[in-house]
């Protein structure tokens, strides 16, 4: 913009309506720029201004005119059709955007040149240090993983902290800037943040040394009473309710509020806090904690709901705060659980009652944890069947609430992933080795600090090897799907792998699931300088996410000769009709299971407390006007739906399978 100087005249009219300024001189203006909506305004420094024409519409219809009444301005440049009003301070150092409306602030300033959270350091897991985070407003939660966690790669940790201190560097400003249609009032002092397009804030207590990643695809809300020191709000989050952050990351599409209370931790992705406290955790995409009585110390979660009264321990009183623990993607806690760290729980697992033995179920996913006389009872595999694990798999990817075209987590919402079925593999292998170790006849088996009855273990053997049916089927119709197949040597053909990439060990960076050997030649690149910005990593992150298709069947393809017992290479029609059948017996299984758990939640005993006074037969009006009937409800048709088509699916690839004439 083109900026002038004033005239006489508009000088002369601006003391009459109460300005005043350190200079006159250092005022300048744009071209249409009108003395008429200025009063009482005090200028120091070198200030531009734009225009003020147009009206703001406020909530119950009140109109204001863009303008600047009762406000210290110091080097500050406020763009065209801003309202600001009615600061108690002052505002310094600061670029306004256009159609801003700032009233009733304390102060808004940048004191020195800052990075606005860049580059701040976050404790996370241990509260004494050796984990550190350098956040920014590109955070992904896969680099912040790998920041956490790859500490055995320390020239690695020592090349990503030099590229999050340039990045922090280069975006450090004694200048701060307030985006376009921004609203700021009823605001306590707000200090070095910087704020982005569309963003709102209504009423906070206290701002200070921030970033808030706000723009008109994927607006922020930051609310009444929040305090925040040194954190970094990306797009599309909401904070509300005197919440109060130290040190801390809020990804994309967060919810924080009812005085939730954090410090030293990384909020990613559509995580939803409430009520409780965090301290020093790594919050994965989707960990959500409701409850006030719910404490979340020192722990990794991801795809994670914690129960009221949920908690943990850091520390056993001799060298402090310094133990950790881990909840893989998709475990829960009940209400009232407790985890003394060091622990690491297996994905989606489920936990129960309070566990002081610090066991490691890290290959025995899906499987409950449950306390009885202080004894942890491992019962493995039986998460497979219940139908809350299936419903949260389902209900995540519509919860995404990001908006935001440009993504900082790439998110696998898979439940069956090579990630969780090598997991299961192990799982089952160590079952087995259990069994023959202790004797077929043993009532319990001891593992990892954990005891698993004998039903338990021949149960979680078979769920794993059905579940391990169902992936590997899953991934044969996906390969097979719409193609026309003569003959054996073109079925072979087909199931090639598209890329070498993928075959070995797979990893979960808290939401992405990646071949461990791309993830190792990532930060290879990185140790050696052939990666060298924030904005490369999360390219090649987003590379990973995007083929994950091909490099999954190509994990695939190399677990069909170990677990079928054939060269893939050497496949025949007979040995993938034999994996189909497996996989349709699996499937309905599987599902059938689904559905009779899915009835326990309509069973007599969960229809106490309906029908306050009346008979038995009110009870069961009352509770189906409340929760409808069993048949009916939209879970319940949609596993029944999935049986018939899983069943159409099986039978269609089968009949063509069979016409096959393998010498062709």
């Amino acid at each position: 913009m083109i900026y002038r100087q004033l005239t006489e005249l508009e000088v002369r009219r601006l003391e009459r309506q109460k300005c005043r300024a350190e200079s006159w001189d250092n005022v300048w203006v744009a071209d249409h720029f009108s003395t008429d909506y200025l009063e009482h305004v005090t200028f120091s420094g070198v200030i531009r201004l734009g225009v003020f024409n147009n009206e703001f519409l406020l909530p119950g219809g009140v109109k204001k005119h863009a303008g600047l009444r009762f406000v210290t301005l110091h080097n500050v440049t406020v763009g065209d059709n801003c309202y600001i009003g009615h600061v108690q301070g002052y505002v310094a150092n600061y670029q306004i955007g256009h159609d801003t409306f700032i009233e009733h602030v304390d102060a808004l300033y940048v004191k020195e040149t800052s990075r606005f959270g860049n580059g701040v350091e976050v404790s996370v897991l241990n509260e004494t240090g050796g984990r550190e985070v350098l956040i920014n407003d590109k955070l992904s939660a896969h680099l912040a993983y790998i920041m956490t966690c790859y500490r055995h790669r320390p020239k690695l940790i020592a090349r990503l902290r030099e590229l999050a201190r340039h990045y922090a560097d280069k975006y450090a400003s004694p200048i701060g800037t307030i985006g376009h249609h921004v609203t700021i009032r009823h605001a306590g002092t707000l200090r070095s943040i910087r704020v982005g397009d569309r963003c709102t804030i209504d009423g906070v207590a206290r701002l200070s040394n921030g970033t808030i990643h706000s723009n008109e695809a994927a607006p922020v809300y930051v609310g009444r009473g929040v305090m925040a020191d040194d954190f970094i709000i990306c797009s599309g989050s909401r904070v509300d309710d005197g919440t109060m952050l130290t040190r801390c990351f809020v990804g994309q599409a967060c919810k924080l509020g009812h005085g939730y209370t954090a410090s030293d931790s990384l909020f990613f992705s559509n995580c939803h806090g409430e009520n409780g406290e965090a301290c020093a955790i790594f919050a994965g995409p989707f960990t959500v904690t409701h409850h006030k009585s719910t404490l979340l110390i020192a722990g990794m979660f991801s795809f994670m709901n914690a129960g009221s009264g949920s908690n943990q321990s850091n520390h056993m009183y001799k060298l402090g705060p310094i133990h950790q623990g881990t909840l893989e993607r998709g475990a829960k806690t009940t209400s009232d659980s407790y985890i003394l760290w060091p622990a690491r729980v297996g994905a989606y697992s489920l936990v129960m009652g309070r566990h002081v033995t610090h066991s490691d179920t890290a290959n025995l996913p899906f499987s409950y944890l449950i306390e009885q006389n202080n004894t942890t009872y491992l019962v493995p595999g039986v998460n497979l069947r219940s139908v809350g694990t299936i419903r949260d798999a389902r209900k995540w990817p519509k919860r995404d609430g990001r908006t935001d075209p440009h993504r900082l987590d790439f998110i696998n919402y898979n439940l069956l992933t090579p990630y969780t079925v090598q997991k299961m593999l192990k799982g089952r292998e160590l079952l087995q080795q259990l069994r023959q170790a202790s004797g077929e006849l043993s009532d319990l088996y001891s593992y990892h600090s954990t005891k698993i009855r004998n039903s338990s273990l021949q149960r979680g053997v078979h769920l794993y090897e059905l579940a391990i049916h169902k992936f590997l089927g899953n991934s044969v119709l996906s390969r097979l799907q719409g193609v026309t197949i003569r003959n054996n040597e073109e079925l072979r053909t087909r199931l090639l792998p598209d890329t070498s990439i993928g075959s070995g060990e797979w990893v979960d960076l808290a939401g992405l699931i990646a071949p461990k050997s791309e993830v190792e030649a990532l930060l290879d690149a990185i140790e050696c300088g052939k990666v060298s910005r924030l904005k490369y990593i999360n390219a090649a992150f987003e590379r990973m996410h995007t083929h994950y298709n091909s490099y999954e069947w190509t994990w695939t393809y190399g677990q069909l000769a170990a677990f079928y017992g054939f060269r893939p290479e050497e496949a025949t029609v007979e040995e993938i009709i034999r994996i189909v059948e497996k996989w349709k017996e699996a499937v309905l299984q599987l599902d059938q299971l689904l559905y009779e758990d899915a009835r326990k939640e309509f069973s007599l005993a969960s229809m106490t407390g309906f029908g306050a006074d009346g008979s038995h037969k009110e009870k069961e009006r009352d509770f189906e006007q409340v929760r409808g009937d069993f048949e009916n409800n939209p879970f319940v048709r949609e596993i029944l739906e999935h049986m018939e088509a899983k069943a159409r699916q099986a039978d269609e690839l089968l009949e063509r399978l069979r016409s096959v004439h393998p010498q062709e």
